[in-house]
Parts: C-alpha cells; structure tokens; sequence
C-alpha cells in the first residue's frame, strides 16, 4: 500500500448513511456495489457492527470495498467478540459464552441477520480474514492499542496479523499469552482504580479499571489524567507503583499510528501528533470521523474531517 492518499476511518458501529454521507464528503463515488475514490484509498479501524440500524448495510459497504481494493481494514474487538460468540467450544457452550451481557452486546447485529443465517456464517468467516493489525514504513494501523512485545509476539504466531482457528481457540481461554496480547491489541491498556473507587461505563456497566493512554508514561499523572477521554468521577490522585505499570510507551518519534476504540467526545482532535484516535461515538450521537493521510510523518488537526 502507498503511504498516501489514505483515508483511515473509525468505528461505525452499524451506521451506514453516517459512512456514505463521510465517503462522499471525501470524495468517493459508487460504482456498482463498490465505493470508490479516483485515487485515494480508505482504511477502516474495525468495529462495523453493533448497535446501529444498519449493520448489514455497513458490511456490505466495507467489504465490497476491502475484496474490490478500494480499502483495507484491520478487525475491532466487536468483530472478534461475534467470532467467539458463534465458534462452538469443544468443551461445550461457545468461545464467547452467551450470558446476558454478551447477547445483549451482540443482539443488534442478530437482529439484523434474522432469517439470514447463512449471510451471518459467511460474514463471520469473512471477520477472520481480517488482521489485527497492520504496519507499513510510514503509519500503523490497530483497533485500540499498539504494544510493540505483544505485536512482535503475534507476529511469531500468525500470517500477517490474521488468527486462524486454531489460534482463535487458544486466543479464548482467559490467562494465557496469546489471550492477554489480543485483548491488549484489540480492547486497550486498562488500570485498576485504587481503593472502592468506580464508575459507569457508557452502556452503565459498573468499572473498576480505566482505558488508559498507552501512548504516554503514567509517571506524572492522575488515574483522572491517565485515562482515555473523560470520565466523570476518576480520582485526581498519582497512580500507585507508576513506574511499573507501562512497559512499552508509544514514544513520540514512532510513526503515526491510527485506531479507534475509545468513544471520544466534542470536536475531533489529536492527541499528539503522531497519535490519532478516530472513535467520536456515533453509535451514542457523536460524530463519524475519518484522517486524510498523505504520507506526512506529523499529523495535522486539520486533516480530520467528519459528519
């Protein structure tokens, strides 16, 4: 891939007439069943599914795209989790086990395959295509967080990023390696909060560990400062045993690295000029954010653009 002309684009989460509205404010036409751009290419952080209206409407989108060449995609942690809720455990049950807290997670995108089980089969089979993430000379590419040991740690085990089923399998049972490097890659650096000290998550969900910026060293900050967006309620205190917490910072002279995840608010912006969180929440009434990437080893605020 060149490392211009790319429009990296984050979580849709179902919301297809947000991605046609974005494609075209970039740019992109349709042609047959295919979005394309005359020459730019997209790039998609993973996450298409989920809570949005038109979950089947963004799959096709995005992989008409991916098969057709006019875009690449690395898989989020929504894709993974619809792997391991559908694979059958050999112990019996699923891979993902189907409490009341994972099938509501996942009950949009069922719904949306209602009557359509062998569409659903076919596109989970196409979610294990996908690479969890993906480098080049001049940008990296992730679903939530780049680790460089636990990178190098897939690297050794995988074609290309890409989990087959075996590793899949392995990838499940919470507590070994290969599970604690594709949670890391796929959902974040997470930090337990001192003492009782809570919070609730976006879907109400009582936490007890924050997403952290994995980008930056926790020496120096609160677990307030440390986390990724605000969140209401954290305690303005320093973060006990710092210094031992962080392993692998993403430094600020690595290359630019472009993901999603987090659900950020307001207006678009950068973090740090080689650090660019692409997820404003528009499955929760945010916006649909994409990067104009041109080669340019500095990110720039003004590149974003979004609807």
């Amino acid at each position: 891939m060149k490392a211009n002309g790319i429009d990296f684009i984050g979580d849709i989460h179902g919301y297809a007439d947000e991605l046609e509205s974005l494609l075209k404010k970039m740019g992109y036409y349709r042609k047959g069943n295919v979005w394309k751009h005359s020459y730019r290419m997209a790039f998609f952080v993973g996450d298409f599914i989920d809570r949005g209206a038109k979950i089947f409407e963004t799959l096709n989108i995005v992989r008409h795209m991916v098969d057709s060449g006019t875009a690449k995609a690395v898989m989020g942690n929504h894709e993974y989790n619809a792997i391991c809720f559908h694979q059958e455990d050999k112990n019996g049950g699923h891979l993902r086990k189907h409490s009341i807290k994972n099938i509501l997670q996942h009950i949009d995108t069922l719904k949306k395959f209602q009557n359509r089980q062998d569409d659903y089969d076919e596109y989970v089979e196409w979610f294990k295509t996908l690479p969890l993430f993906y480098e080049t000379e001049n940008f990296r590419v992730v679903h939530a967080a780049w680790d460089q040991k636990k990178v190098e740690h897939l690297m050794s085990l995988t074609t290309d990023g890409v989990l087959n089923d075996n590793l899949i399998r392995q990838s499940a049972q919470k507590g070994s390696k290969l599970y604690d490097s594709v949670d890391t890659i796929l959902k974040g650096k997470e930090l337990e909060l001192p003492g009782d000290h809570t919070f609730n998550d976006k879907d109400k969900n009582v936490r007890k560990a924050i997403r952290m910026k994995w980008w930056e060293s926790p020496e120096g900050h609160t677990y307030d400062s440390i986390a990724v967006g605000k969140v209401d309620g954290l305690p303005d205190l320093p973060i006990e045993n710092a210094e031992s917490i962080n392993e692998s910072v993403y430094g600020r002279d690595e290359r630019p690295i472009f993901f999603g995840h987090y659900w950020l608010k307001g207006n678009p912006n950068l973090y740090r000029d080689n650090i660019c969180c692409l997820d404003y929440s528009v499955a929760k009434g945010g916006k649909l954010v994409a990067y104009r990437f041109d080669g340019e080893e500095r990110l720039k605020d003004e590149k974003l653009v979004f609807v």
